[in-house]
């Protein structure tokens, strides 16, 4: 792991009690979810689902591979998707490149897809806009993980899931072309990191 993320990561896992204990009750039930597959030994599929598929959603997606990776925890597959497809969002690429991320290209069109990097030599983690049902995501067994209010409203039912919950974070879309807005994208992708690696240090 890149030491920048490394560093990052181990500054996370000192501030889990500045999340919230009725958050805390909620994101429980995701360990819960993990912890059974992994005693099944089964695959564990976490599906991030958010409206457009451009900012949240690839957070929740990024930072279940990295928690994965840094607790090692095997046959973690972590998606995302939306009720529609957009783009990979600029801004929230360049907050996770802040972090330490190498983040490239590997076409160049509306919804580009990009290959992201936490180690040098490793399987990068594959982003791009895509609906949620897509025929690259799990379609049955998995953890439907609705990371904005608006796709936790209009998607009551996610066919194939074993587990819907809902963990809604603030849009920094909001905050667009404005002064405030690496700020507040660090902030979400943060909030979206910390309460990933709870999740998943809860496993140990």
């Amino acid at each position: 792991m890149f030491h920048s993320i490394k560093s990052y990561c181990d500054k996370l896992t000192m501030e889990f009690d500045t999340i919230p204990i009725n958050r805390k009750a909620l994101l429980d039930k995701i360990t819960q979810y993990i912890r059974n597959k992994k005693e099944q030994n089964k695959p564990i599929n976490l599906v991030y689902i958010c409206t457009h598929n451009s900012r949240r959603s690839h957070f929740g997606q990024v930072w279940a591979n990295v928690a994965a990776n840094y607790y090692k925890i095997n046959n973690v597959n972590s998606y995302s998707g939306g009720t529609e497809a957009t783009a990979f969002n600029i801004n929230a690429i360049n907050a996770l490149k802040r972090i330490g991320f190498e983040i490239k290209p590997i076409n160049h069109d509306k919804n580009t897809i990009y290959h992201l990097f936490l180690k040098k030599d490793e399987k990068p983690v594959i982003c791009f806009s895509k609906v949620y049902n897509h025929e690259g995501n799990p379609q049955n067994e998995f953890a439907a993980i609705m990371t904005c209010s608006d796709a936790e409203e209009n998607c009551p039912f996610i066919p194939g899931a074993e587990l819907r919950i809902g963990t809604t974070y603030h849009d920094p879309k909001e905050f667009d072309n404005t002064p405030l807005q690496d700020n507040k994208y660090d902030e979400r992708c943060k909030q979206i990191a910390l309460e990933t690696f709870y999740v998943f240090a809860n496993l140990k």
